[in-house]
């Protein structure tokens, strides 16, 4: 798929990228490149990795020149650069307007401009429905991405878009806040125990990202299907992985949250493309050469449906733990977590 091709990846030194040099690395891929901020990171990715493949770019994605710079030879491109921290988008909305929404138009001129073949944007579950400044710059992200669309010919610059919900054991994601807790001997904190959310692994998201590579059109929303689960039990099967007995404390719910997440409104859901595992939404091709009144509209909206992390398969206990030790991360904590107890200093 690769074969011979470069590949840059915005916000390259985040859980997403490490999660695509493990899947990509190794195969006959000509360059991958790792564009972001944090000189820190690269550094520590380059001593990680040790490979000639990767290629390291500092830069902003609110800076048109410092992408583009990045940017001359390469073939397609994971668009990953975003602010993600819901709290603290709330406190400073303008710099998740400046870099979910102007950082993704950037990106997106320069790809144009530079003759970029693919770009695969990702999105949230946050942007469906939003009420807190991420998720309402991750929207205005996507709709950024589907005017975009249209400006260029889709075989010389395709552009579309991902929406996924958490990515556990993702920078800032909750299980490894249980598990850090768990080793102090502290409480673990859950805002609100029925809260649910999607669960989904960083390799299944770099699969939605390849099916979207591989599927997807012009202008297009890729929404993979995702169980999901109640926080309190979460935390419940995080302890019981690690058996312990540490209290589970409810500290009640953070600015902006949610009681539920949504990866497809009913608006979205009444259109949307069952795909097996996925969903695909298909842009609106209509133009602004509307006549002065409506003489056909489109098809009417269904008030039924959407796809929500309360109307999703819902994961039990041992399900929960069954998906957590999918995952190198918990399974290497645990075995740290025992070893530590079994060899006390």
């Amino acid at each position: 798929m690769f074969k011979n091709k470069t590949l840059l990846i915005t916000g390259g030194t985040g859980s997403f990228g490490n999660a695509v040099l493990d899947r990509f690395l190794n195969t006959e891929i000509k360059e991958i490149r790792i564009f972001s901020r944090d000189e820190k990171k690269q550094d520590d990715m380059r001593k990680q990795y040790k490979n000639d493949k990767i290629k390291f770019y500092i830069g902003d994605v609110r800076d048109l020149q410092s992408i583009k710079n990045a940017m001359y030879g390469v073939d397609y491109i994971f668009h990953a650069a975003a602010l993600k921290q819901v709290p603290s988008c709330e406190f400073f909305p303008m710099e998740a307007v400046k870099t979910n929404v102007m950082g993704t138009d950037n990106v997106l001129t320069a790809a144009i401009e530079c003759g970029v073949k693919k770009i695969i944007c990702l999105s949230t579950d946050k942007a469906a429905y939003p009420i807190n400044a991420m998720g309402i710059s991750k929207a205005m992200m996507e709709k950024v991405i589907v005017a975009k669309s249209k400006t260029v010919d889709p075989q010389k610059t395709l552009i579309c878009c991902t929406r996924y919900g958490n990515v556990m054991a993702s920078r800032g994601s909750v299980i490894p806040l249980f598990i850090e807790q768990i080793k102090n001997g502290q409480p673990i904190t859950v805002t609100d125990s029925d809260m649910t959310r999607f669960l989904m692994s960083l390799e299944e998201a770099v699969e939605l990202v390849v099916f979207a590579f591989q599927n997807a059109e012009a202008g297009d929303i890729m929404v993979q299907k995702s169980p999901a689960s109640k926080i309190g039990d979460l935390a419940q099967a995080v302890k019981e992985l690690f058996k312990v007995d540490n209290k589970i404390k409810i500290i009640g719910t953070r600015h902006g949250e949610k009681r539920y997440e949504t990866l497809l409104t009913k608006e979205e859901y009444s259109k949307a493309e069952d795909r097996g595992n996925y969903f695909k939404v298909s842009a609106d091709k209509r133009d602004l050469n509307y006549d002065k009144y409506f003489v056909e509209g489109d098809a009417k909206l269904s008030a039924d449906g959407e796809y929500n992390s309360d109307n999703t398969q819902r994961l039990n206990i041992e399900q929960i733990k069954e998906k957590l030790l999918s995952l190198e991360y918990v399974r290497q904590e645990l075995e740290d977590f025992n070893s530590r107890k079994n060899n006390p200093i």
